[in-house]
């Protein structure tokens, strides 16, 4: 492991890009079902974030082995690339078919900068500071999440969708700026080769990682729900900004994030997650109950207080199992889960929605039940996994 000192000026660059780069392409997502709409496609509305996850799903094996083979600081850049030249590319659409096109082609960008961030962040800190590191870092990534979908609504009331779309493009470009000065982690990168780009079973699967995996993907199923449905649960409600639901919820997720990963590196990653888990359905619940904006945003408080502590957890968790030279394959793998959960959740919630408001609330509940899938998992699988992290990092080891 790269020895550098913790919280240096290198971590806190890492943070900003993640702020930049997260705000970046959530600003846009509030808006794009009436954009959708306005092309003639509202009926497709389910596949505006299915589309997304499953183009960064499928690139989440590559950007992991790349990570690997050549480096974490060029797959952000990568990453963040993408970004800027599709949000430029949303000003130019007239067609649904080019839109959906666009969306999966947008979805590469989280297929591959958060892979290489993670990896980058994984090589700077030791274990027993994992979950707390984690937590700083998912703190800036919900600073841009919490304020990407306010900002781009206002911007897009104010001066237009176009404008929406270049500061979406402009933020991106400013991440990709933040991370040139950053010293590359992994030891000896190799240079591209056409090669790395052969993907074996091997590069996408990674057993030690299996547990954190599997909560990933049934927890993931209700954010594709809540990308789906809240704007137009907001608009039901009689909420004007789209984006504000998101920002309540990711500013929740800020107070959570950082107690929790200290206390995950003391007590353990699975009786965290649970905890976390328990809130999250509170949230689920109070979401799917809402009557008014007071209740419907006490529903994004709760859902992101029970994320805080159940995401930056489960990344710890992944990267306590993960072998140290196949580190970015296991980050890789479990983003992969990630992005499946989310575009199922998408998918179905589209589905159950059906652009009718008397089945907003179903689409909950259905999310609902993966997370009492995932608490039951959790509690027969590894009930006798409360260790602290080294000893779950030993055990992955012997698995």
């Amino acid at each position: 492991m790269a020895k550098y000192q913790l919280y240096n000026l290198q971590f806190w660059l890492l943070c900003l890009s993640s702020m930049f780069f997260m705000g970046s392409f959530n600003m846009i997502i509030p808006e794009l079902p009436d954009f959708l709409s306005h092309l003639g496609g509202a009926e497709y509305k389910g596949l505006i974030i299915s589309l997304f996850t499953l183009s960064a799903a499928i690139s989440r094996p590559f950007s992991g082995k790349l990570a690997d083979e050549i480096g974490r600081k060029p797959i952000m850049i990568y990453g963040a690339m993408i970004t800027v030249v599709c949000s430029v590319s949303y000003v130019f659409l007239v067609s649904v078919i080019g839109f959906l096109a666009l969306r999966f082609i947008h979805g590469m960008s989280t297929g591959f900068a958060p892979t290489g961030r993670t990896a980058f962040l994984s090589d700077m800190v030791p274990i027993g500071k994992r979950g707390e590191a984690m937590g700083i870092l998912g703190i800036s990534a919900s600073l841009g999440m919490a304020g990407g979908p306010a900002l781009g609504s206002e911007i897009a009331t104010h001066f237009g969708l176009e404008s929406m779309f270049y500061a979406s493009s402009i933020m991106a470009i400013i991440s990709i700026i933040i991370v040139l000065p950053m010293k590359e982690t992994l030891p000896d990168p190799k240079r591209f080769k056409l090669k790395m780009l052969s993907i074996k079973l091997s590069d996408i699967y990674e057993p030690k990682v299996l547990g954190p995996v599997t909560i990933m993907m049934l927890y993931a199923y209700s954010f594709g729900t809540v990308l789906t449905i809240v704007p137009d649960y907001s608009r039901y409600i009689g909420i004007d900004n789209k984006g504000l639901f998101f920002s309540v919820f990711f500013l929740a997720s800020l107070f959570s994030r950082l107690i929790a990963g200290k206390i995950s590196d003391k007590k353990g990653r699975v009786v965290v997650i649970k905890y976390g888990l328990i809130i999250f359905s509170l949230g689920l619940i109070t979401t799917a109950l809402a009557s008014s904006k007071i209740m419907f945003l006490s529903g994004a408080m709760l859902y992101g207080l029970g994320g805080g502590i159940t995401s930056p957890t489960i990344f710890a968790w992944t990267v306590d199992l993960s072998d140290e030279i196949r580190r970015g394959r296991g980050i890789s793998f479990m983003y992969l889960a990630m992005e499946i959960g989310i575009g199922v959740g998408a998918l179905s919630s589209g589905f159950i929605y059906g652009d009718n408001d008397a089945n907003l609330s179903n689409t909950f509940w259905a999310s609902l039940v993966f997370i009492v899938i995932g608490f039951i998992y959790l509690h027969i699988s590894w009930k006798n996994k409360r260790q602290n992290p080294v000893v779950l990092y030993q055990e992955g080891d012997k698995q």
